[in-house]
């Protein structure tokens, strides 16, 4: 009798192995979406505060300080969560950030703020990064500090 168990309960185990290795347990996949497609979302860019200092242009090193959320149709001025926060420096046009982030410092005055809302192929894309889910549109505050000529 002891000889007949033994298959079975090595078919049950096999079966169970089998079963738990095609199981995910609620991960998702690098493929699957995390967040809805916001490729629709269009760029913009609004002055909240014109600076009255020096001009950030191509090859200028601009000093920033910004916030970033994701993009949400439900939510006050478009901001979700937010993901980050810093001050950083950077030269203007050399592709140290994303497009969208280039592009919306380009003509701002040191001690201007702007909001931009960059859609995902000016940002992250389909990959995303970090926190930022794939085809995630993005809303940042700058702050320029300072714009150094080249």
């Amino acid at each position: 009798m002891t000889a007949v168990l033994r298959p079975a309960r090595l078919a049950i185990v096999l079966m169970l192995a089998a079963t738990v290795t095609g199981c995910d347990f609620g991960k998702t996949s690098a493929a699957s979406p995390t967040a809805p497609d916001q490729s629709n979302v269009p760029y913009s860019q609004t002055d909240l505060t014109i600076g009255a200092g020096a001009t950030a242009s191509a090859g200028t090193t601009a000093t920033v300080a910004y916030g970033v959320w994701l993009y949400s149709d439900t939510t006050p001025d478009h901001k979700g969560t937010q993901v980050d926060s810093s001050q950083f420096s950077f030269q203007l046009g050399a592709n140290q950030v994303i497009k969208g982030f280039d592009q919306g410092v380009v003509g701002m005055k040191e001690g201007g703020t702007r909001r931009l809302i960059v859609p995902p192929s000016l940002a992250y894309g389909a990959q995303g990064f970090q926190t930022i889910p794939p085809n995630a549109a993005l809303v940042f505050d700058i702050a320029l500090i300072t714009a150094v000529g080249p």
